[in-house]
């Protein structure tokens, strides 16, 4: 029974994480929007690099990114929370059944992990040259999380036998 309730937990845990991080990107919305604008600036790389030709200047286009940024943590922790609930609804059922139940939580965490992957450590780390910048970095963020949610997800995907309802 405490593995089943410590994955759910997790799922819960890092849904209050991406509950934080919604709250913040939206209630501090200029300092966040200011990240990403710089990002896409590429204004604190490296001086001289040769991506600058990468950078983007049109104002419209760090707000879609923040925007898309935004709705995707708001679909993920939405999920996260959700998938914790059908965990727990589930701690009593047969094995095959909780194992069911974790099909949410796996789509969730993926969604984090692509989240992290692809936003944060492929487009800004990589394609921006985020990690040029000392003011403007979150690749160590981006690190961490991928971090959480890949050790989560393969602890949720760890199939339950019977016995441990």
């Amino acid at each position: 029974m405490m593995i089943r309730v410590s994955k759910a937990l997790l799922l819960f845990a890092l849904g209050f994480y991406y509950t934080l991080v919604v709250f913040n990107n939206t209630n501090d919305y200029n300092s966040n929007l200011t990240f990403v604008r710089h990002v896409l600036l590429m204004d604190t790389t490296y001086p001289g690099n040769h991506g600058m030709w990468r950078a983007i200047h049109a104002p419209a286009i760090p707000f879609m990114f923040f925007a898309s940024i935004v709705c995707w943590e708001i679909v993920t922790g939405v999920l996260l929370w959700w998938a914790g609930v059908r965990l727990i609804r589930n701690l009593h059922a047969s094995a095959a059944v909780f194992n069911a139940a974790k099909k949410l939580g796996v789509i969730a965490l993926t969604l984090s992990l692509l989240m992290w992957l692809s936003a944060f450590l492929s487009v800004g780390n990589e394609w921006f040259l985020m990690w040029q910048s000392k003011e403007w970095s979150g690749e160590s963020g981006a690190d961490h999380m991928f971090a959480i949610a890949g050790i989560i997800l393969l602890y949720l995907v760890m199939p339950d036998v019977e016995g441990q309802a």
